[in-house]
């Protein structure tokens, strides 16, 4: 990996692979719904939206046509705390992707009547959202995990706020957020010394700048939040306290999530729904953000069994509070870990998206020997330390279904006492 500065500082990060023919490319600003005001919420996304749709030199059916044409992709992608645009072209059509990013970037036009036709697509993307509990409950839950820290505000934003918003909104906007200092170029493919020069050419004249992102960490409120929806399942979701990005004990939580409920083999997926065949889909994941983190249990269920895949979901956790990993699961866990970060190596896109969100986020890399290394070092005490202190605590609830009264009796704190063991 080459690590460089344009001469207006904006950083590149590039990972030349000589050995294929693709190259991937991303534009990555420090800006999500965690940097926006109540007022705000939804800008970050509504701005990635309407960056497509059209420039002094290309309008929006002009940026569809040059990828198609080109056999390559466009898309974006807005995050909490980040916004990514990115391609994925053959290595001679690079300079044409640099420059229609570089022009989507830079001079989007923002028109008042695209503007109009894009809010409305956001409110129907909002509606889907809506009618698809399985993803809502994600947010309600994140409502519950940080309170009314911008964390818990939704992606997608709120009718009122995107009603209220037009081109100059959104511009002064861009022009606080979008800054050299709040953005990096990533870069992974078939690329030589010409790309650097390529990025120089588009992007090294940009002197845009504005105040540094400055976060404050949230505390994990703990609370119980009911969205009474016509479903045939409960959609539920636990949340209790995880790892930043930032934290040396990162790849034991990572571990630890794996064997509750990573994957096939994991003990939520094997006791509710191979050996009690209570849910299709139960899983597990750990989400890190720079300065926090939150560990989230996943089921859908009939209203019927949903005390019950509550009542396993809490007795997984509890014995492994008590007991922890065995040595099998441990030395499984790390060879999924292993094996899943050795095969993203395959993939140009994964190369560009770990470059560019390590850069923007943490201003550091660590080689692939370097992460391994990590994975091996990992100890069952570690994992139960882990464990202990973030587990035994009250945990956030959510639930999009027909009826709250499991929910509303169910305990929340019923972990807590394992912390005095």
């Amino acid at each position: 990996m080459i690590k460089h500065q344009l001469s207006n500082g904006l950083r590149v990060v590039l990972e030349p692979i000589p050995s294929i023919r693709s190259v991937a490319i991303g534009i990555w600003v420090k800006t999500g719904s965690r940097n926006e005001t109540p007022e705000q919420n939804g800008i970050s996304h509504f701005i990635e939206h309407m960056l497509f749709k059209g420039t002094d030199r290309y309008s929006a059916r002009d940026i569809a046509e040059v990828f198609d044409g080109i056999g390559g992709n466009v898309n974006a992608f807005t995050t909490k705390e980040y916004t990514c645009y990115y391609a994925k072209v053959l290595d001679e059509h690079l300079p044409i992707a640099v420059d229609v990013l570089a022009d989507m970037y830079f001079h989007s036009r923002l028109d008042e009547s695209e503007l109009e036709k894009e809010r409305n697509v956001i409110l129907e993307e909002i509606s889907m959202y809506e009618d698809t509990p399985d993803d809502l409950v994600h947010d309600l839950l994140a409502k519950a995990v940080y309170g009314d820290h911008s964390l818990g505000y939704t992606i997608l934003g709120v009718e009122d706020n995107l009603n209220r918003m037009n081109s100059d909104t959104l511009r002064e906007y861009m022009n606080q957020h979008y800054t050299v200092d709040n953005t990096v170029i990533s870069v992974a493919g078939n690329i030589d010394e010409n790309a650097v020069k390529l990025l120089e050419k588009h992007f090294g004249g940009a002197h845009r700048s504005g105040s540094p992102v400055v976060y404050e960490a949230p505390g994990f409120v703990g609370d119980l939040i009911y969205h009474e929806k016509k479903t045939e399942q409960n959609h539920i979701c636990l949340a209790l306290p995880g790892l930043s990005l930032t934290d040396p004990r990162y790849y034991a939580m990572i571990l630890l999530n794996n064997t509750i409920g990573g994957g096939m083999s994991s003990r939520l997926f094997q006791e509710i729904r191979e050996k009690r065949g209570l849910a299709y889909s139960v899983y597990s994941y750990h989400s890190s953000h720079v300065d926090n983190g939150m560990f989230v249990i996943y089921t859908g269920t009939a209203p019927k069994q949903t005390e019950e895949v509550l009542k396993v979901s809490m007795e997984i956790i509890e014995e492994m509070i008590v007991q922890g990993l065995t040595d099998a699961e441990l030395n499984k866990g790390k060879e999924q870990l292993k094996g899943s970060l050795l095969l993203s190596l395959e993939s140009t896109s994964s190369r560009m998206n770990r470059m560019g969100k390590n850069e923007l986020m943490l201003g550091r890399h660590l080689t692939i020997d370097d992460i391994i290394g990590k994975i091996e070092a990992v100890t069952q005490e570690e994992i139960r330390q882990v464990t202990k202190e973030l587990f035994s605590r009250p945990f956030a609830l959510a639930m999009v279904g027909q009826s709250d009264k499991v929910i509303q009796g169910f305990r929340r704190d019923q972990l807590a006492a394992f912390g005095s063991n």
